[in-house]
């Protein structure tokens, strides 16, 4: 393969790469532009020569990192993802990436580009003009940036991922809101008779996402053996409400309930029936355990703003909704329960997602189990003195 300089103007040159013949036997040549110096554009003219004898060399084009994103979205994210994850990345790219990024042409990007990016966006990232984006915001655009530039890697619009080279700004990890055991018997003690109440009490006895709480048929209920089957979740998006498989594979699960939650749900169900016999044709038998009190499905974001609406009114302690998730999570762990099988009850993918997420828990564990350790081997020392 060979290749050669030609000058444009002053400090600008055109790198010509001779590609060899296409079939019809027509030469097929490059051209690539560089700003700089001679020595600027023969380094240039030296890599482009190497990636195509390591056939690595990527054809430029005219498309814009905007005009991929699209084809990005329409034709890998909308098949791959769940509509409320498409919805996110649809909104990001529209309303973050593109008004900065997507004027440059795809194979120029560069890691510059994209840190400058992530700079602008910490500063004066916020639309109201007042102040920046967190680091965990743009740490999501980061991921999805470095997922959509792999993919163009695939499909040979680009040499190498330029997000690869860059580093995203680390959040601080926030700590972790939950109750103790007095904070959630006084939650249900206040909530008590509340609409609520119910599905507020199975999230901190279960530790169930919201979507699969609100998904959760009676079908997939057994109160005489205390066991539910977790097998979907229920997704909010612009376009309505849909039941999906839950989040992951282990989240297909089955979940033990204590005898609290099941008693719980025998008053509950008990309380359902009377409402939908007295409602008669209006009510929508849907066999949800928590719908709304004409029987069709409650929507997450209402609940969430519900539950919120109630802690205002209360005066309890600030938690969300999803914060009872983390509860159930942290009494288990306080009171000895090993991190697999609280990640499994919790439908996490891996013991790895349970031991990170609830980090913060596991030092005063570890001391409870060196302590226990402890006392017991010296009883044992003790004894065995005290036989000799």
């Amino acid at each position: 393969m060979r290749g050669h300089l030609k000058k444009r103007s002053k400090d600008s040159w055109s790198i010509v790469i001779d590609l060899g013949k296409d079939a019809s036997g027509k030469r097929k040549q490059k051209w690539h532009t560089v700003k700089g110096t001679k020595k600027e554009a023969e380094a240039e003219l030296s890599r482009l020569l190497n990636e195509v004898n390591m056939g690595q060399y990527i054809e430029p084009t005219r498309m814009l990192v905007a005009q991929y994103l699209e084809m990005w979205l329409k034709d890998y994210a909308e098949p791959n993802v769940s509509p409320k994850t498409h919805e996110r990345y649809s909104q990001i790219i529209h309303q973050n990436i593109n008004p900065k990024l997507g004027q440059h042409p795809l194979s120029k990007l560069k890691p510059l580009h994209i840190q400058a990016f992530y700079s602008e966006c910490l500063l004066n990232g916020r639309k109201d003009g007042t102040g920046g984006l967190s680091a965990r915001t743009v740490l999501h655009f980061h991921r999805l940036l470095r997922k959509a530039c792999l993919q163009a890697v695939k499909w040979q619009l680009l040499a190498q991922n330029p997000a690869e080279a860059v580093d995203p700004p680390r959040p601080q990890r926030k700590e972790m809101n939950a109750l103790n055991e007095m904070e959630t018997a006084l939650l249900l003690d206040k909530l008590n008779g509340e609409p609520l109440f119910a599905p507020v009490a199975l999230a901190v006895t279960t530790g169930l996402r919201r979507g699969e709480l609100l998904a959760l048929s009676w079908k997939n209920i057994n109160l005489d053996s205390g066991v539910m089957t977790i097998n979907r979740s229920l997704e909010q998006t612009r376009a309505g409400l849909r039941f999906k498989p839950p989040k992951t594979e282990r989240s297909r699960r089955q979940v033990p309930l204590p005898s609290i939650a099941s008693d719980i749900l025998r008053e509950h169900r008990k309380k359902q029936t009377e409402e939908r016999l007295r409602l008669g044709p209006a009510y929508q038998n849907n066999d949800l355990v928590f719908p709304r009190p004409d029987g069709t499905t409650m929507a997450p974001d209402a609940f969430s703003t519900n539950f919120a609406a109630f802690i205002r009114r209360s005066g309890l302690k600030h938690i969300r909704l999803h914060d009872l998730r983390h509860t159930h999570a942290t009494q288990l762990l306080q009171q000895g329960i090993n991190p697999k099988i609280v990640g499994e009850r919790l439908g996490h993918s891996s013991i790895a997602i349970t031991l990170d997420t609830y980090s913060h828990v596991l030092p005063g564990i570890q001391e409870d189990a060196v302590l226990k350790f402890d006392t017991s081997l010296r009883v044992a020392m003790q004894k065995q003195n005290s036989d000799k």
